[in-house]
């Protein structure tokens, strides 16, 4: 694929801010915030079309489970439009944080939601550009004095005009009392923050219990994000529905049975921290499609039919999580699926 000249262009602007900054004092931070708001964005194609408001509602609206998640995204986004309609009367707007936590396992559409936001935000015009910059805590820490900042500030650059998501932003404060530069990135964050209120959102995500701790770690973190969203795992009869959207995405079917040994799977897994919801969904989908391939290849089926090429058999569903080491058990079931252990 030809290179795009203006990635280029982007990229060499972009360096020349970062050069700026370490190099010209606040006079060059003046400058490379000029060369932020220059540069080509190369997060979007310059052919796709930013989508309407309503747009994204559907969207978010036609996503499996989550109705609670989905009840407080479109409460969120009702309050910010009415305080443009306030602003715009000459009305006083509440001064309220827009940074978010989002507490929940993995899998459970945590990512997916903070990316519908961020255009939400584009869409009423919050934010310029609404893209979103994905983040650990590798992407946050040096591991040498002084390269934390550096890493962070450049992390927050690249952000500018969207959403920055820090996943597993519990890492940043271990509980360990070793020296850690952690914290040092904490307080560059919530100071960038303030710096950058009108033109950064900040969302941190991670497990529950371990998001509680990174909270309470940094007196600025609670005022700074004072809305929590939790992600629900995943009820099986979702995980199922789910695995059928994969399957109609990929233009494959379900085969008798098929069904039965998805919901048995789901329901025998075990739940916690560790379990992946949508995640383990999609692992035993792709498993299922290596196992379809084996089976098409060992039956000697030189030319196979449609049919054969499109259908997912229980065969395939019950060797996928035997792979996995999820094999549903044997024996009846009640009520139409395999109660979990």
């Amino acid at each position: 694929m030809p290179r795009n000249p203006l990635d280029d262009a982007g990229r060499a602007l972009r360096q020349l801010g970062d050069k700026l900054r370490e190099t010209a004092g606040p006079e060059g931070e003046w400058l490379a915030e000029q060369l932020d708001r220059i540069a080509p964005d190369q997060r979007r194609r310059p052919t796709e079309p930013d989508r309407t408001l309503e747009e994204l509602q559907r969207e978010l609206d036609s996503l499996v489970g989550l109705e609670t998640v989905k009840e407080q995204v479109h409460a969120l986004v009702a309050f910010l439009q009415v305080q443009g309609l306030r602003k715009e009367s000459g009305l006083p707007e509440v001064a309220t944080s827009q940074h978010l936590v989002f507490l929940g396992n993995p899998g459970t559409g945590k990512t997916t939601i903070a990316r519908l936001l961020a255009e939400m935000y584009r869409a009423m015009g919050l934010l310029r550009r609404g893209h979103v910059v994905e983040v650990d805590r590798a992407g946050l820490v040096g591991q040498w004095v002084g390269s934390t900042a550096l890493k962070t500030d450049r992390v927050i650059r690249q952000a500018l005009d969207g959403v920055l998501f820090v996943d597993e932003a519990y890492a940043l404060a271990p509980e360990s009392e070793r020296l850690d530069f952690g914290a040092e990135a904490i307080e560059i964050l919530l100071k960038r923050m303030e710096d950058y209120r009108h033109r950064l959102i900040v969302i941190v995500a991670g497990y529950p219990r371990l998001m509680h701790r990174f909270l309470a770690s940094n007196p600025g973190l609670r005022s700074r994000f004072a809305r929590e969203i939790v992600f629900p795992d995943y009820a099986d009869a979702e995980l199922l529905a789910i695995t059928r959207r994969f399957a109609a995405e990929h233009q494959y079917t379900l085969g008798p049975g098929a069904e039965e040994t998805l919901a048995a799977v789901f329901a025998s897994a075990p739940r916690g921290e560790g379990f992946g919801n949508a995640r383990f969904a999609r692992t035993l989908f792709e498993q299922a499609l290596n196992m379809h391939a084996v089976r098409l290849s060992r039956d000697g089926l030189g030319e196979p039919t449609l049919a054969d090429l499109r259908t997912l058999t229980e065969e395939d569903l019950r060797a996928a999580a035997r792979a996995l080491g999820e094999e549903p058990p044997a024996g009846p079931r009640r009520g139409g699926l395999w109660r979990r252990r």
